[in-house]
Protein backbone atom coordinates (compact mmCIF):
# COMPACT_ATOMS: atom_id res chain seq x y z
CA UNK A 1 0.00 0.00 0.00
CA UNK A 2 1.27 3.42 -0.96
CA UNK A 3 -0.20 6.72 0.25
CA UNK A 4 -0.75 9.05 -2.71
CA UNK A 5 -2.76 11.73 -0.88
CA UNK A 6 -2.70 11.39 2.90
CA UNK A 7 -6.09 10.33 4.21
CA UNK A 8 -7.72 10.26 0.79
CA UNK A 9 -5.96 8.38 -2.02
CA UNK A 10 -4.09 5.08 -1.80
CA UNK A 11 -2.46 2.79 -4.32
CA UNK A 12 -3.00 -0.89 -3.54
CA UNK A 13 -0.82 -3.64 -4.97
CA UNK A 14 -2.42 -6.47 -6.88
CA UNK A 15 -1.80 -9.80 -5.19
CA UNK A 16 -0.13 -11.49 -8.16
CA UNK A 17 0.76 -8.85 -10.74
CA UNK A 18 3.00 -6.44 -8.85
CA UNK A 19 3.57 -4.24 -11.92
CA UNK A 20 -0.01 -2.93 -11.76
CA UNK A 21 -2.12 -1.73 -8.88
CA UNK A 22 -5.46 -0.23 -8.00
CA UNK A 23 -6.38 3.09 -6.47
CA UNK A 24 -8.67 3.50 -3.50
CA UNK A 25 -10.14 7.02 -3.42
CA UNK A 26 -11.94 8.29 -0.33
CA UNK A 27 -14.18 11.35 -0.45
CA UNK A 28 -12.01 14.45 -0.03
CA UNK A 29 -13.62 17.63 1.23
CA UNK A 30 -12.09 20.92 2.33
CA UNK A 31 -13.56 24.08 3.85
CA UNK A 32 -15.19 26.33 1.24
CA UNK A 33 -13.02 29.19 2.48
CA UNK A 34 -10.76 29.92 5.43
CA UNK A 35 -12.70 29.72 8.68
CA UNK A 36 -15.80 28.26 7.02
CA UNK A 37 -17.55 25.17 8.39
CA UNK A 38 -19.09 24.54 4.94
CA UNK A 39 -17.24 21.86 2.99
CA UNK A 40 -16.79 21.46 -0.76
CA UNK A 41 -15.83 18.25 -2.55
CA UNK A 42 -12.28 18.21 -3.89
CA UNK A 43 -12.42 14.59 -5.09
CA UNK A 44 -15.40 12.23 -4.95
CA UNK A 45 -14.76 8.83 -3.48
CA UNK A 46 -15.92 6.16 -1.09
CA UNK A 47 -16.21 6.10 2.70
CA UNK A 48 -14.68 4.08 5.52
CA UNK A 49 -18.10 2.50 6.05
CA UNK A 50 -18.36 1.25 2.46
CA UNK A 51 -14.84 -0.20 2.52
CA UNK A 52 -15.58 -2.01 5.80
CA UNK A 53 -18.84 -3.37 4.32
CA UNK A 54 -16.90 -4.73 1.33
CA UNK A 55 -14.32 -6.44 3.58
CA UNK A 56 -17.07 -7.89 5.78
CA UNK A 57 -18.85 -9.26 2.71
CA UNK A 58 -15.62 -10.78 1.37
CA UNK A 59 -14.75 -12.41 4.70
CA UNK A 60 -18.26 -13.85 5.01
CA UNK A 61 -17.88 -15.30 1.51
CA UNK A 62 -14.50 -16.82 2.42
CA UNK A 63 -15.92 -18.08 5.72
CA UNK A 64 -18.63 -19.94 3.78
CA UNK A 65 -15.92 -21.70 1.75
CA UNK A 66 -13.14 -22.14 4.33
CA UNK A 67 -14.56 -21.57 7.82
CA UNK A 68 -12.22 -20.79 10.68
CA UNK A 69 -12.29 -19.14 14.08
CA UNK A 70 -10.04 -16.29 12.95
CA UNK A 71 -12.47 -15.25 10.20
CA UNK A 72 -15.32 -15.26 12.72
CA UNK A 73 -13.36 -12.95 15.03
CA UNK A 74 -12.32 -10.66 12.17
CA UNK A 75 -15.92 -10.40 10.90
CA UNK A 76 -17.18 -9.63 14.40
CA UNK A 77 -14.60 -6.90 14.99
CA UNK A 78 -15.17 -5.34 11.56
CA UNK A 79 -18.94 -5.33 12.16
CA UNK A 80 -18.29 -3.64 15.51
CA UNK A 81 -16.08 -1.01 13.83
CA UNK A 82 -18.81 -0.37 11.25
CA UNK A 83 -21.40 -0.04 14.02
CA UNK A 84 -19.30 2.61 15.80
CA UNK A 85 -18.77 4.60 12.61
CA UNK A 86 -22.50 4.47 11.85
CA UNK A 87 -23.24 5.56 15.43
CA UNK A 88 -20.89 8.51 14.94
CA UNK A 89 -22.67 9.52 11.71
CA UNK A 90 -26.11 9.22 13.32
CA UNK A 91 -24.94 11.34 16.25
CA UNK A 92 -23.58 14.01 13.89
CA UNK A 93 -26.85 13.97 11.90
CA UNK A 94 -28.87 14.38 15.10
CA UNK A 95 -26.72 17.36 16.12
CA UNK A 96 -26.92 18.93 12.64
CA UNK A 97 -23.16 18.92 12.09
CA UNK A 98 -22.77 16.09 9.56
CA UNK A 99 -20.98 17.34 6.45
CA UNK A 100 -19.56 20.33 8.28
CA UNK A 101 -16.14 20.99 9.74
CA UNK A 102 -17.41 20.92 13.32
CA UNK A 103 -16.68 18.31 15.99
Amino acid sequence: MKVLTEGHLYELENFESKDAGQNLQFIHKEPKEAGSTELVTIADGTTNEDVLAVIIDRLKFLQSKFPCRENDFAISKLEEALMWLEKRTNDRLARGVEGKQIS
